[in-house]
């Protein structure tokens, strides 16, 4: 194999004076009025009035915040899966198929072939900055392996595709890139994810993978898999694979991962590097160390509005863009792209950490807080807080989830309880006391809400924490028929019959 590592070196240094020199703000305003143009003789421009549209302030006059439901009764459900100058010009070929975590709702989100020209440069993006910090490595000299759902896709009608958008990736990776992508078409197309494991664990040990990419918990049920193969592996990577240079990670927050992988990777010159990757576009990738943040992609046909969680939901909510963000405030994700979402909530929250360039951290889902008792807690905060109780007691955490524990059954006072999943056995009583009081600690220093609710036990007591055996959570995702890379534990469950089923499974008492 041909080592392509200096001509991505090469971009890395053009692309790098490119984004030096940017102006972020401008950037925006011309890819938000250069989508506007392309869109006008659609449907859904013709409905806006988008070819009288040239400022951002008549764009958000004009066109209001939408979530995805808004799109399917209007615009898309009436004539899927054919649509054509519907909401962006041209037939859409593709649907990335998702469904929320905790729902299990359906959704088909359009992607479009420019969509998949955005996706590239934002995944080139993230190569540059590894590049960068890696300035001897050689990443193109071997295997990228991508650790994802299913790629087979179902055509909906001639020509038109739906599926997983790692199905979606695969099937329109440019042929010169295939040659270095691990796992091969007919793994890829294995839907039995344990099934997809076995094969795919005895062929990865054989390559000499210098990248790997995936969600941060199937990665580790991945790397167990690895050690039935190999009884006497010290846990290292580095031991597998002594090239690895890289592990891209997304979808969940990665603090309470971090020890784990840090484990993983002792002895080697590899980092994590964070992509944020929604079905609806690749939006921001780290392009400093693993924990500072992500840098916002400005000039790839995306455009970003962001509006403050607390109002949202509001008649006439503020709706910022990059001219008028402020850090440190929680806001609510909205984007308008190639693909053919216009203002659309995708239901992620973002915290600016820096302007310019652009900065975010993403705090959570518009959808998933935690307040059964008024304590209005955020994804954000309660990954912190399970991070630090894990590192207290000096274990890994690898799934959690939380719900709360309504008063009844003798007790006239509630509160959360987080079933909890460690790398190795379940912790013992006094290690998990430890655990659940650096939990309320630490909630109680970053929510004042919470802090008030928690003043004497009145009104919710002292979280608690049923800790349960390695591979509790990947069972449990398997009996829902949502085990494999595309899925996510849901962190947060505020469905009542969903949290019991997981309680259940998990033999809380």
């Amino acid at each position: 194999m041909i080592d392509a590592t200096p001509a991505l070196k090469m971009y890395a240094k053009w692309r790098m004076q490119r984004l030096g020199a940017q102006d972020p703000v401008e950037l925006q305003r011309c890819q938000l009025l250069g989508l506007v143009g392309q869109a006008t003789d659609t449907f859904f421009g013709r409905d806006h009035g988008f070819g009288s549209i040239d400022t951002v302030e008549e764009f958000q006059k004009r066109v209001p915040l939408r979530r995805y439901e808004d799109f399917w009764k209007r615009y898309w459900q009436p004539t899927l899966p054919i649509l054509s100058d519907v909401t962006w010009p041209g037939t859409i070929p593709y649907f990335a198929v998702t469904s929320g975590t905790t729902s299990g709702t359906t959704k088909y989100i359009p992607f479009t072939r420019e969509m998949n020209r955005s996706n590239f440069r934002g995944c080139a993006d993230l190569l540059v900055h590894h590049a960068v910090n890696h300035p001897h490595g050689r990443l193109l000299a071997g295997t990228s392996f991508m650790l994802g759902g299913a790629t087979d896709l179902l055509e909906l009608a001639p020509g038109i595709w739906s599926g997983d958008l790692s199905g979606i990736a695969a099937k329109v990776l440019p042929f010169w890139a295939r040659r270095r992508y691990f796992p091969p078409r007919t793994i890829e197309a294995i839907a039995n994810w344990e099934e997809k494991i076995a094969t795919l664990a005895p062929l990865a040990l054989e390559r000499d993978i210098r990248a790997i990419a995936g969600v941060p918990s199937w990665l580790l049920v991945f790397f167990e898999r690895l050690r039935t193969l190999r009884p006497n592996w010290d846990g290292r990577l580095a031991t597998l694979w002594p090239d690895l240079e890289l592990i891209v990670h997304g979808g969940v927050n990665f603090a309470p991962y971090r020890p784990l992988f840090r484990d993983l990777l002792a002895g080697s010159d590899a980092e994590t590097r964070e992509i944020y990757a929604a079905s609806e576009g690749i939006i921001a990738a780290a392009d400093r160390a693993d924990g500072e943040g992500l840098r916002l992609n400005v000039d790839t046909c995306l455009f970003y509005e962001f509006v403050p969680v607390e109002e949202l939901d509001a008649p006439q909510p503020t709706r910022h863009w990059l001219a008028t963000v402020e850090t440190n405030v929680n806001y609510a994700l909205v984007l308008s792209s190639c693909a053919g979402v216009w203002a659309y909530v995708i239901g992620d929250t973002v915290r600016f950490i820096d302007r310019r360039p652009p900065r975010i951290l993403v705090t959570g889902r518009t959808a998933y807080t935690l307040s059964a008792f008024g304590e209005h807690l955020i994804d954000e905060e309660i990954e912190k807080a399970v991070a630090t109780a894990a590192e207290a007691i000096h274990a890994g955490v690898t799934d959690y989830a939380v719900g709360a524990i309504y008063p009844g059954n003798g007790s006239a006072v509630g509160g959360h309880l987080f079933v909890v999943e460690c790398a190795e056995k379940a912790p013992g009583r006094l290690a998990t006391e430890r655990f659940t009081a650096v939990l309320d600690q630490v909630l109680s220093t970053l929510n004042d809400d919470y802090r008030t609710h928690r003043i004497g036990d009145i009104s919710m007591r002292q979280p608690r924490a049923h800790m349960v055996a390695p591979g509790t959570f990947a069972a449990w995702m398997k009996r829902r028929g949502q085990l494999g890379g595309q899925h996510k534990v849901p962190r947060i469950i505020d469905d009542e019959d969903l949290f019991s089923d997981l309680l259940r499974f998990a033999g809380y008492p």
